[in-house]
Order: structure tokens, then sequence, then C-alpha cells
């Protein structure tokens, strides 16, 4: 697949809609949840899963929980006010409760953990470090615990009526939505700076203050048309929500209508589900000792490399601290350097999303076939109903993908 910046800056007019509406952008999650879908299809863990979901797809609920940031507002109260599930109206209620149990807020004291926290993390990227290796960054409520909760509600091993209002169908939506936050590189990983600009590693004794995930940063490409780009004020966090992942679907003329834009996106993502689905991604799967609800800090420690390379490939400049929200946050410009590989920075980031992307479908696939089949800690002990699964094949157009005892396989 060709990356251009071209594509890029055409889904950038595509997607402004869309981005008004979500925190991060939703086809990168759909396409997570869409692959797992494909992947579990006519399985008894698929049945567990639509079942606990009343229904609906991991591909739909992988939004829900960005979704329900519109109660934020006015509170989840009016039961007309964007999101509204009526159709569902036992995981509307269950969603509304667990909007309560974490409300929004910016105190790091708070009793209550804000919902907003479960879809981060911020470990410092300057030094080749892992999860574990440090405190800065991390919580008890960020993505690698979360995702660690609610693989412990649906194993049972957390009751329903949790603090956190996280019952089993709110966790499979939560998951569906959190491995794939846990596979975009600022998600995990986040640069601090000193008063003078400086990078520095607050968990080696020198203080500092993050840049939210490049959330505070204005992205300066000098390939393609970087007059655009920097016109736009593009924030670099953005750029890896929405434009990377757009980048990786065929260009649309601007001239097109809203409702046809939308059309042709999602044809175009539905080829790149089916495509990812018939393809295994390469080391996707945690070693057999990684224990299941270890997986989130196995996949942040996978992604850490990444993140840091994310921001090696800029140069931090005007780099000045701010008040966002009564927090202080360090912001400045994110200019791209010129490469040692020679890559542009749109089009190394447009490749490692896709291959992101297509790791987190078959890992959220994975992990949910084993959370719902198995009281195992790790992934290699097998047992029936594993078996059982693996005896079930899905039909493809090319090949054929299964679940065995082990692993997701592809039949030839």
């Amino acid at each position: 697949m060709n990356f251009t910046r071209p594509r890029i800056l055409i889904a950038i007019s595509v997607m402004t809609f869309r981005a008004s509406l979500f925190a991060y952008g939703p086809t990168g999650h759909e396409i997570v949840g869409g692959i797992a879908d494909k992947l579990i299809a006519n399985t008894p863990v698929a049945e567990k899963i639509y079942t606990l979901t009343d229904g609906i797809t991991l591909e739909r609920a992988s939004v829900m929980a960005d979704e329900i940031r519109a109660w934020d507002k006015n509170g989840v109260e009016d039961l007309g006010a964007f999101p509204h599930y009526r159709d569902h109206p036992a995981i509307d209620k269950q969603l509304r409760d667990f909007w309560r149990a974490n409300p929004p807020t910016q105190d790091p004291k708070s009793p209550a953990p804000s919902h907003h926290w479960f879809h981060y993390t911020d470990v410092p990227i300057l030094n080749a470090q892992k999860y574990a290796d440090g405190k800065t960054g991390r919580s008890q409520w960020d993505v690698v615990h979360m995702i660690s909760y609610c693989v412990d509600v649906l194993r049972g091993e957390i009751p329903e009526n949790n603090a956190r209002k996280i019952t089993k169908p709110v966790a499979v939506i939560l998951l569906a939505h959190y491995v794939g936050d846990i596979h975009q590189p600022l998600h995990v990983g986040a640069e601090y700076f000193n008063q003078s600009g400086q990078a520095v590693d607050p968990d080696k004794n020198q203080p500092g203050i993050e840049d939210e995930g490049g959330n505070t940063f204005v992205l300066r490409l000098i390939r393609g048309n970087p007059e655009k780009m920097a016109h736009r004020g593009l924030k670099l966090h953005g750029f890896w929500d929405q434009d990377a992942v757009m980048a990786n679907l065929p260009p649309l003329s601007p001239t097109l209508s809203k409702e046809e834009r939308y059309r042709k996106i999602d044809q175009a993502k539905r080829k790149l589900i089916d495509r990812l689905v018939k393809e295994q991604p390469r080391n996707w799967r945690a070693p057999a000792n990684v224990a299941l609800k270890n997986y989130g800090e196995f996949w942040a420690d996978d992604i850490l490399p990444l993140a840091r390379e994310a921001h090696e490939r800029l140069q931090f400049i005007n780099v000045h601290e701010i008040v966002d929200q009564d927090r202080k946050v360090m912001a400045g410009d994110a200019r791209e350097r010129n490469a040692p590989d020679h890559v542009g920075y749109a089009d190394w980031s447009a490749k490692t999303v896709l291959e992101e992307l297509h790791k987190a479908g078959w890992r959220l696939a994975d992990l949910l076939q084993q959370t719902l089949t198995s009281t195992s800690t790790t992934s290699a002990a097998p047992d029936s109903s594993r078996d059982e699964l693996g005896q079930k094949k899905i039909a493809f157009a090319v090949k054929r993908t299964r679940f065995s005892s082990n692993k997701l396989c592809a039949d030839d």
C-alpha cells in the first residue's frame, strides 16, 4: 500500500465532522472491533459475547467508551441526549451507572477515578524503560490496569457489583475500546520536559511536566504540503488518532456529499478489515508464560519503542508551560526531523498504525476467547472449551481462519 501525503490531507477534511463528536477517531476502533468480530464469528465465544452485549457487535461496541464522553457536559439524567441506546435498555442503564461511578474530574486525589483516565498511560519515553520500570505516568486506573480489571470481571474474579460499576457487558464494551487505545503509541508513552523545554525522565529524579500524549503540541510536517498542515494547527495526538488511520484508506474526492463520503469510507473500511482478518500479524501473540491478566502490560511494553520513535522523529521547539483544565502541561511545536531511513513522518506513522490496528484486532479476539472459555492464568494452558473452539472453522473468501487450542492460525 502506498502511504502518501495527499491521502492524509484529504482524510483530514473527510473526518472533521466526526472528530468533533469523539475524543478519538472512531474509524480505527471500528477496524479493531470489526477484525475481532470476524475472527470469532460462528463460535461459542461469539454467542457468549453477543448475549452479554444484547447483540451489539464488537465493532459497534468499540466506540461506545468514547461516545459516553458526551455525557460529561450535562450528566446522564437526560435520557434523550446523545448518546442513548434505546434498542438496548439494559446496556444503556449499565453504561450510565458506569459513568456515574467514574465521573469526569481533574483531581488526581478524587475518591472516584475519572473514566477518562482509563484510556491511557503516560510512561516516560526518554529512556528505554518498560511499564514496570517506574511509577511516573502510571496509576491503578490507567489503561493497563483497566484491561486487567475488565478481564477479572469477565472471569468472575471481581464481582459485577464492584465500585466501578463494570458489569460483564460493560467489561466487553470497554475491552473492545481499551485494546484499541493501548495500541496507539501516544496512549502509552509521553514526553516530559523541564522548565527549560528539555526532555527529561522523571523516573530518574529529573522533575518534568508531560505533553499529555502529544495533545498540546502542534505537528509541523516537512513533506507533502507542510504549509497546509501548518495552517491547520494539527495536534500531534489527533494526527495519530485520525489522520494516520485514514491514510490507510483510499483517497476521496472533496466534492462528495457527506453521506457519500461516509458510504465510501465504510466500504473501504470493510475491505481493509477483510484483508487484515485473512493475514496473521507478525509477533501478535503473547508468550505462553504471560498471564492473561497481564496482557495489558505486555502490550504496553510492546508498543513503548514505537511511542519513543514517534517522538524521536520529531524536534520539539517553543516548549512552554500552559494550564489546561486546571492542570500544568507543556505545549509547543513538534517539527518533523529528516529521519535516517528517509521515510517521512506521515508515511511511517500510517504504516505503524496499520500494523498496530492489525495486531489489536487479533489480540482483542484472542483475549475475549481466552477470558470467556478458560479459567487459566496463562495463554498456554489448554482446556476443553478451547479445544471445542479449535474445531469450529470460520470460512473466508480466500482462506479460513480458526481458533485452535493454542493460537489463531490460518488454514491453507
